[in-house]
């Protein structure tokens, strides 16, 4: 099972994705980690292995860049708390790998969330 969140705010707004967010200055990157899933779903976790570093170029309406995000994406176990939506989530959710296609995902995640399951299976 993997956690998702639906954003509640722009950008992006409706859509499921995996939790997170932006480091803050100063920040260590894996506080930055626990600090964001605290905030979006009140679950503790510990990431314990970085999975996967993509890039993701959201146009504006002309085309132009508006946002650029460097996303680093952990594995994570969870050490306490039940999952509720918080901060800028409007949901959360278990969800499973089959039912990963009932879902309105963030372009470019799904397939990061499908070579984290292929990679915990084996």
């Amino acid at each position: 099972m993997i956690l998702l969140v639906e954003r509640g705010k722009e950008p992006l707004k409706g859509f499921w994705s995996i939790p997170g967010g932006i480091v803050e200055t100063g920040e260590k990157l894996e506080e930055g980690i626990r600090r964001e899933v605290l905030e979006e779903t009140g679950l503790d976790v510990e990431p314990y292995s970085m999975f996967e570093i993509f890039e993701r170029i959201i146009p504006d309406v002309e085309g132009k860049p508006e946002y650029h995000y460097v996303l680093i994406d952990y594995l994570c176990r969870r050490l306490s708390g039940e999952p509720v939506a918080a901060s800028d989530v409007s949901r959360v959710a278990w969800v499973s790998e089959p039912e990963l296609g009932g879902y309105r995902i963030t372009e470019g995640t799904l397939g990061v969330i499908e070579r984290a399951f292929a990679k915990l299976q084996r």
